[in-house]
C-alpha cells in the first residue's frame, strides 16, 4: 500500500531492530544460563538468589569463577580478583565503542555501558562500523538479553540438579557460542589486518594460558590484540568513526 501511495515503506525502529539482531543468540545462551543456575543451585544458592546475582553482576564469565570459588565462608577476595582478571577486557569494549556512543551523551553511555557484555559489544561494534549507533538500538540489543539471562539462570537453580547434569557437548551446544563468534568475525574481517589481530591475540592468549596460572590470559590475548590492532589500523577508518560519531 505504501509503494501504490507513493510513501517509503515502514522501517522497524531501532529498538526493535536491536531485538531482532540479538533474537539468534539467546538460543544459544538458554543451555548455560540453566547449567549456570544448577551449578549454583547445589552451591545452596536460592533461585531468587541466584537471579539477584545474575541481574546486579551481570557476567556470565565472572559468575561461573565465583561459584567455582563459592564456599562457607565464602572468600571474597579470591572471587573478587579472578572476576577482575575474567572481566578486564570490558575496559577494552567499551573504549572500542566510546567513539561511536559519544553522541548518546555521558548520562546514557553509563546506562549502555553497565549491560556491556561479549555479544552485545560485537553487534553493537559491527552496527556502528556501519551506521548510526543509537541508545534505542543497544538497549535493544539489551533488554532481551538481559531478562534472557536472569530468569533462565534463576529456572535452572529452580530446576536444581537436573541441568548440572546437562551436558552441552552431547547436543553440539558447546560450540554455540564459538559459532556465534565465528560468524561476527567474519563480519568484522578485513583481510592482513584483521588476520594479523586475530593471530596476535590467539597466540598470546595460548602461551599466557599454558605458563600462567588463572584468566590473565583473556588480558593478555585482548592486549596483544589491541596493540596490534593500533599498529595496522586504517587513518581514515578512525576519521570515519570520528565522522559518524
Amino acid at each position: 500500500m505504501s509503494e501504490i501511495s507513493g510513501e517509503m515503506p515502514l522501517r522497524d525502529s531501532d529498538y526493535i531492530a536491536g531485538i531482532k539482531h540479538i533474537a539468534p543468540l539467546l538460543v544459544a545462551m538458554v543451555p548455560i544460563s540453566l547449567v549456570f543456575g544448577g551449578l549454583a543451585a547445589q552451591k545452596g544458592l536460592s533461585p531468587l538468589e541466584v537471579g539477584l546475582m545474575s541481574a546486579v553482576v551481570f557476567a556470565g564469565g565472572s559468575q561461573f569463577v565465583a561459584i567455582d570459588f563459592w564456599a562457607s565462608p565464602v572468600p571474597w577476595a579470591a572471587i573478587v580478583l579472578s572476576a577482575l582478571l575474567v572481566n578486564v577486557r570490558h575496559i577494552l569494549m567499551s573504549a572500542s565503542l566510546g567513539l561511536k556512543t559519544r553522541h548518546m551523551g555521558w548520562g546514557k553511555q553509563m546506562i549502555a555501558y553497565m549491560f556491556l557484555a561479549d555479544e552485545i559489544w560485537a553487534l553493537s561494534e559491527h552496527r556502528g562500523r556501519k551506521q548510526h549507533l543509537s541508545f534505542a538500538f543497544y538497549m535493544g540489543l539489551v533488554t532481551p538479553f538481559y531478562l534472557n539471562w536472569v530468569l533462565m539462570t534463576a529456572f535452572g537453580a529452580l530446576l536444581g540438579k537436573m541441568f548440572v547434569d546437562l551436558d552441552p557437548a552431547q547436543y553440539g551446544l558447546d560450540f554455540a557460542f564459538p559459532a556465534i563468534f565465528i560468524g561476527l568475525i567474519v563480519g568484522f574481517w578485513k583481510g592482513k589486518s584483521t588476520a594479523m589481530v586475530l593471530a596476535a591475540s590467539g597466540a598470546a592468549a595460548i602461551i599466557t594460558k599454558t605458563y600462567v596460572d588463572g584468566a590473565w590470559y583473556i588480558a593478555a590475548g585482548a592486549v596483544a590484540g589491541m596493540l596490534v590492532g593500533a599498529f595496522t589500523a586504517d587513518p581514515e577508518e578512525f576519521k570515519g568513526a570520528l565522522d559518524r560519531g
